[in-house]
Formats: C-alpha cells, sequence, structure tokens
C-alpha cells in the first residue's frame, strides 16, 4: 500500500478495507497471499491497531481472506471473483443510476460520453 490519504467522509477502516479490496481487484493481491500484519499496517499508517483489526475482520466475514493462526491473513481462493461479482452489482444498482442521473441533467449521452473515453485513451 502507498501514501494514503483518508478522508472524513468514510470511517477509516473502511477506507483501509476498500483499500485492500482494489488490491486484490487489481491483482496486487492474489489467492493465497498474505496480508500485512495488523501491527505493521498500524505502525505504517499511524493507526490504532483496533482500526485495523476491524478492516480485516470485515474481509474474513465475507471470506475474502481467511485467518491461519500464528501465521497472519491470507487472501482466499475465489476472492477475486467473488469481489468482481459484488462490485459490478453495487456499481450497477447503487452508482449507475446517480451516473445516469448526473449524465441528464448535464444533457450528456452515452455515445459523447464514449467518444470523450476514446479521445482520452488515445492520448
Amino acid at each position: 500500500m502507498s501514501t494514503v490519504q483518508w478522508n472524513d467522509n468514510s470511517p477509516i477502516y473502511r477506507q483501509l478495507k476498500e483499500r485492500v479490496v482494489a488490491m486484490m481487484l487489481d491483482g496486487a493481491l492474489k489467492p493465497g497471499d498474505a496480508l500485512p500484519s495488523v501491527r505493521q499496517i498500524a505502525a505504517d499508517y499511524q493507526l490504532n491497531p483496533i482500526t485495523v483489526s476491524r478492516a480485516y475482520q470485515e474481509l474474513v466475514d465475507e471470506s475474502l481472506v481467511e485467518k491461519r493462526r500464528g501465521l497472519g491473513m491470507f487472501v482466499t481462493d475465489g476472492a477475486p471473483e467473488k469481489l468482481l461479482g459484488t462490485e459490478r452489482e453495487h456499481f450497477l444498482n447503487d452508482e449507475w443510476p446517480l451516473v445516469l442521473e448526473r449524465m441528464r441533467r448535464l444533457g450528456l449521452d452515452i455515445k459523447s460520453l464514449m467518444k470523450a473515453a476514446l479521445a482520452a485513451e488515445e492520448k
């Protein structure tokens, strides 16, 4: 994990969890990989270990990581695929309707957005 800027809009444990999820989706953390220890993350980012533990526990509760007694936390098999499904569902159900509403307000359509996206990729 790189330099971290925490924002005030969401609890830090949730932001930390989202960073780990992003690393799994990006392939930086693969099934079988160990997560940094709670103590290491707490020290590196000057967080309370309870905050880090809470983020990790949510990942365990969602079966994305598993605790191995005496060894630490590890990404579970199938975690990236499971995440991809739930993240897509979240985007389509929760975020996409807001994007569509914003597009409508701004007078944008899919064709103009695709044109802008293609132009941005060419740069």
